[in-house]
């Protein structure tokens, strides 16, 4: 069995214990706030990834670092305005903030070049 094969399958075996978890905590039958709070949360697992790699890239690159900084507050406040727009069920605010975040990753990105 690759490593590759195995990591996949540990991976799915994690995402059906935590699947399970959040049904045993009652979080699946959530609606309303406690709903958009916790899908909120999930964007944001899914987000920082994408984010934590260009800055790690970035660093090693030495970019400069007053301009990282800079996006990076950026990127941590769209994040928040992001969390609070969902929670308050304001759809297109919350899709700026999300294009606002992913557009700073990509320009951290495209500080590299």
């Amino acid at each position: 069995m690759s490593c590759l094969y195995w990591v996949r399958l540990r991976l799915n075996g994690a995402s059906e214990a935590l699947t399970t978890i959040i049904l045993a905590n009652g979080l699946a039958e959530q609606t309303g706030a406690r709903a958009r709070a916790n899908a909120a949360q999930h964007n944001s697992f899914e987000a920082f990834p994408f984010f934590a790699a260009a800055v790690l890239l970035a660093l090693h690159f030495q970019v400069d670092a007053a301009l990282l900084d800079s996006l990076c507050l950026v990127f941590v406040s769209a994040r928040v305005l992001f969390f609070v727009a969902y929670l308050m069920d304001w759809a297109n605010l919350r899709s700026l903030f999300w294009v606002i975040g992913y557009g700073v990753c990509i320009a951290i990105y495209l500080q590299m070049l």
